[in-house]
């Protein structure tokens, strides 16, 4: 440390433009900066080292701390606006690994004291650290208070509505003055055509009074162009992974190419929404799989308590499903920086139930690659078969069990150039043999999680405009479709599984869901449809004509019951003590939700019938 300066002016200003010292009151952030010391580091100046106490949490102003692992290896970086040593000084008092100036840095140093004083008197602010404590130590994070949780609702419903913006050629000096009028930190930037850039008080900072440019710079020079954006039918879950995966804090939604809407973190901490946040947070900043492995041992948790709060199924199915994408996201990126950059692009797919968004408590991992056409195999192989080993192996270890049916990246067959992937759709399409049928169906359900996307568009467009001009194949994928019958005996009862390990119940996910699964798939590829959602398929097929009104409202009416009652099923496991899965005794359920359930079969029964009477 080099010595201490004077606090400049503006400094509290400065903290409340960032997270989370944006959930302070002003009174609180004017003690911060009193309470306060204004230290400089010069860069390689240790804070402290692995094990030795931390005595101050310290929030960077100008330059960067690192913090390295024992052998100097970078694990992360702390930029202006950013604090350091919560760790630490929530869980044994001493630094989890060695914290040094990565650059000539400006800090404010709060005392150890101070700073838990204002946890103890701001809970929202707290909130955001207690993902820091021990496991043991830590407040429940899953807690799911009612049945319309924030994480569940739609951007719609917690988003600053009809934002104030500026147009592209406006001075970054009336974009300030409008931002200090309205005590707002960002401005969407929009021109005639809808919206073009995002302006933030970091990027006035960063990118104009740190560069010494002039106040009469038009926005579209220093704005960020093409932001991110999210429609306001979305998840509030899925902005703050995306939110979280990004690094950003402010998201503009866009209904139709118009800006309706401005979501920034404090639209979501203060309304409390970032329990669920912690498990993305944890993931995120794994480094080892043990400890991912860890953090996933949640999921079930989460689950039963989005269940017990009456989270509609599907939403259930979807944040369960998010928080799988990120687990794979962050092997992927372990696995670079293991390997290597990759040699070639490359797109990494889940298939089956994570592709679709349906994961429950119980679920084997169903992935593939997609790698560049300048893939070469003798030069390229062992890279991409690593990897593939490395992420399979890490999604097995945190419980994702190995597909039973090898349809995983680690199948040399499942991992392979682009110009490999076209010849074998075409050749299921041409020749539907009932092992094609299968291996279309699952591949009908492939969503891109990482990697370059742009691998996959043309191939998911072409290979459904093939296959519904195809009659033949058209008419062995609705004859695949009908495999599954829902367990309804001759007269009407539950056909129950009739003898081995689960004797005497239903297979809600193989005779329950499964046949709607594959009822949506054929609806879809009738109507053209990209979704791959079940849900998402039957309702946009009915919007495209290829089922009917009432069809496709009965259908997912029965999805949404049978899917319930599983999760209901999955989550009593849970709090019970047991393995969530799929075999339900129908003893377990009310003399109504029977009747209810049987109903529900015999819609599916009914549509199958249908389905088999229209394709004789």
């Amino acid at each position: 440390m080099t010595g201490t300066v004077d606090i400049g002016q503006g400094l509290g200003s400065f903290l409340a433009q960032h997270h989370p010292f944006d959930l302070l009151p002003p009174e609180a952030l004017d003690g911060l900066v009193a309470g306060g010391e204004i230290v400089t580091f010069g860069q390689g100046d240790v804070l402290y080292e692995k094990g030795e106490p931390v005595t101050r949490f310290t929030i960077v102003l100008e330059g960067a701390i690192d913090v390295l692992s024992p052998d100097g290896e970078l694990l992360n970086r702390f930029s202006p606006g950013e604090g350091i040593g919560a760790r630490g000084m929530l869980r044994d008092g001493s630094g989890p690994n060695r914290a040094v100036a990565g650059a000539e840095t400006r800090a404010l140093a709060l005392p150890k004291a101070f700073f838990l004083e204002l946890l103890a008197t701001y809970p929202d602010f707290a909130h955001f650290f207690e993902r820091l404590r021990d496991t043991a130590d830590r407040k429940p994070i899953f807690a799911a208070d009612t049945a319309d949780s924030l994480i569940t609702n739609q951007l719609g419903d917690i988003m600053t509505r009809s934002p104030v913006s500026v147009a592209p050629t406006a001075t970054v000096q009336a974009a300030a003055a409008l931002m200090r009028d309205r005590g707002i930190s960002c401005l969407p930037v929009a021109d005639a055509k809808g919206l073009v850039g995002l302006l933030t008080t970091s990027d006035i900072t960063g990118r104009v009074v740190a560069r010494g440019l002039s106040a009469e710079t038009p926005v579209a020079e220093v704005m960020t162009a093409e932001p991110l954006a999210l429609p306001p039918e979305a998840l509030v879950f899925d902005a703050l992974l995306l939110m979280g995966e990004r690094h950003i804090g402010h998201l503009p939604i866009v209904d139709k190419g118009e800006l309706v809407g401005i979501l920034t973190r404090t639209n979501l901490i203060r309304r409390q929404s970032i329990s669920v946040a912690f498990l993305i947070g944890d993931i995120n900043e794994a480094t080892e799989i043990a400890r991912l492995a860890t953090v996933i041992a949640d999921v079930p948790v989460f689950l039963a308590q989005l269940v017990g709060a009456g989270v509609e199924a599907f939403k259930v199915g979807q944040l369960v499903t998010s928080i799988t994408d990120a687990l794979t996201r962050r092997l992927l990126v372990l696995a670079e920086a293991r390997l290597g950059p990759a040699p070639v692009p490359w797109l990494w797919l889940a298939c089956g139930s994570q592709g679709r968004r349906e994961q429950t408590g119980f679920s084997d991992q169903d992935n593939c690659l997609i790698l560049d056409d300048a893939y070469a195999s003798e030069a390229h192989e062992a890279y991409f078969a690593e990897l593939a080993r490395f992420v399979s192996d890490g999604l097995d270890a945190c419980g994702y069990y190995y597909c039973p049916g090898d349809m995983m990246a680690t199948n040399p067959r499942w991992r392979v150039p682009l110009r490999r992937w076209r010849e074998y759709f075409r050749g299921w399409i041409a020749q539907p043999d009932p092992m094609a049928q299968m291996l279309s169906s699952v591949m009908f359900d492939l969503r891109p999680i990482a990697g370059e996307t742009a691998l996959f568009a043309g191939l998911q467009r072409e290979t459904l405009e093939a296959a519904r001009k195809n009659s033949i194949f058209r008419a062995h994928m609705i004859a695949n479709s009908l495999k599954h019958a829902p367990p309804l005996s001759l007269f009407q009862g539950f056909a129950l599984i009739r003898s081995g390990e689960h004797r005497n119940t239903l297979d809600l996910k193989l005779s329950g869901v499964v046949p709607i699964v594959d009822l949506a798939r054929v609806y879809a590829l009738d109507g053209g449809i990209e979704e791959v959602n079940t849900r998402e398929r039957l309702i946009a097929a009915r919007a495209a004509g290829s089922l009917s009104e009432a069809g496709a409202g009965d259908l997912v009416d029965a999805y949404d019951l049978i899917s319930r009652i599983r999760l209901e099923h999955q989550a009593r496991q849970v709090r019970d003590g047991n393995r969530p899965d799929n075999f339900m005794a129908p003893a377990s359920l009310s003399a109504l939700e029977r009747r209810y359930l049987k109903d529900a079969f015999g819609v599916v029964k009914s549509m199958q019938a249908a389905l088999r009477s229209r394709s004789a």
